[in-house]
């Protein structure tokens, strides 16, 4: 496309059909993202797309959009799509999102729940699939998924869907995929080491990577509170009393901290739930929900929601800790300031941390501002009472 694509105000001019539109108003989108206007026509055009665009710029209507529209066109009912995601909350976001813009039935394929019940699902011939490599591939060895139909493969989060940990199962999965299927990867963060994977993986690839809008340093105001690795939790309490954040996530990168952060938390009357890889799926599907509606505002969780988790209204993200991989950073920020909205990130942290965030600071670009706590407030260190 060229650069006139800029300023496509309809989502009729890239293409999509007035129905699709339709379903768009509905819920309040009147206008495609600069990242929507680049890749629908591609993606229409059947070709093999790799693209990247920062947190909350709408990659998932970018190629959900063009493939449903396709899909709806087909005149063989037994084509589909598959869309591989990292996580439970990512796959269940994008099979929400599928549901709202169309009928076709989707079914949503994820580890540590009964398989039996995901064989009855395919009986009913879903045309959109989604879900993560292991089970899915799973479900083809098991000949109840046939791939011979599949139209398209997602790979949304690529990076980590090619990271050491899954990465030999997604390519299992690729080689069940026929050669002639459309595949199209997208994440906030993609590095050359992951583009080269991926380009590994098909060939004949369109890239569209989005010149840095900035997100990070322009929609999210950056602080930094100091505290000893004993004092965080009391830190936090005393934070969330002082701020009152309308709608807080708050990060951990250990799993077991989950629960005793929200039990402490809980324990002085503040209202918070959990989430972290252990707790059940209904549980974690419950605390969401919770979360996403309101009921409540406060969410404790580790690394598993800093990916792809779409949820409006969070003014503040709080991260304990500092993550060892820099790009988990980005994404935990980038659960807030979405969709064209600021917010703050808050760095609780000891001065091995403290030195870290000065590097992300260095390195992103960034204006970290010092805070601390002063009689129920959240104050500059050199604030002094007049």
């Amino acid at each position: 496309m060229d650069e006139k694509a800029d300023t496509i105000k309809d989502f009729s001019l890239l293409g999509i059909k007035t129905e699709l539109i339709l379903k768009l108003n509905s819920f309040g989108i009147s206008e495609p993202s600069l990242i929507q206007q680049k890749t629908i026509p591609a993606v229409l055009e059947n070709s093999n797309v790799i693209f990247e665009s920062e947190t909350g710029t709408g990659k998932t209507f970018a190629y959900l959009l063009p493939l449903v529209q396709k899909l709806e066109a087909e005149n063989n009912a037994e084509n589909k799509i598959i869309i591989l995601a990292p996580t439970y909350e990512l796959a269940s976001q994008i099979k929400s999102t599928a549901q709202r813009i169309t009928e076709l039935k989707s079914a949503l394929l994820i580890g540590g729940t009964p398989i039996k019940r995901q064989i009855e699902l395919l009986k009913d011939k879903p045309r959109i699939i989604i879900g993560n490599p292991s089970r899915i591939l799973e479900l083809i060895h098991l000949k109840k998924i046939k791939t011979s139909n599949v139209k398209a493969l997602v790979l949304d989060e690529a990076d980590r869907l090619v990271s050491v940990e899954i990465a030999e199962e997604t390519k299992k999965l690729i080689s069940n995929i026929p050669c002639d299927a459309q595949f199209i990867a997208c994440s906030a963060t993609i590095n050359q080491n992951t583009k080269k994977n991926l380009e590994n993986f098909f060939s004949n690839v369109k890239e569209i990577i989005l010149p840095k809008e900035d997100i990070l340093s322009k929609k999210i105001t950056h602080w930094a509170i100091f505290a000893e690795a004993r004092d965080k939790i009391s830190t936090l309490k005393s934070f969330l009393l002082a701020e009152n954040p309308e709608k807080a996530l708050i990060f951990t990168s250990r799993a077991d901290q989950v629960e005793n952060i929200a039990q402490k938390l809980q324990y002085k009357k503040i209202d918070c739930m959990a989430l972290h890889a252990k707790t059940d799926k209904k549980e974690r599907k419950a605390a969401i929900d919770r979360f996403r509606n309101g009921k409540c505002r406060f969410l404790v969780t580790s690394d598993l929601a800093s990916r792809g988790l779409d949820i409006q209204g969070i003014t503040h993200i709080i991260q304990m800790d500092l993550p060892s991989n820099e790009d988990f950073f980005v994404h935990r920020s980038g659960r807030t300031a979405r969709a064209g909205k600021s917010g703050i990130n808050v760095v609780i942290g000891d001065e091995y941390e403290m030195r870290k965030y000065a590097a992300l600071e260095k390195k992103f670009g960034l204006t970290v501002y010092p805070k601390t706590l002063y009689k129920g407030k959240v104050v500059a260190p050199d604030f002094e009472e007049s």
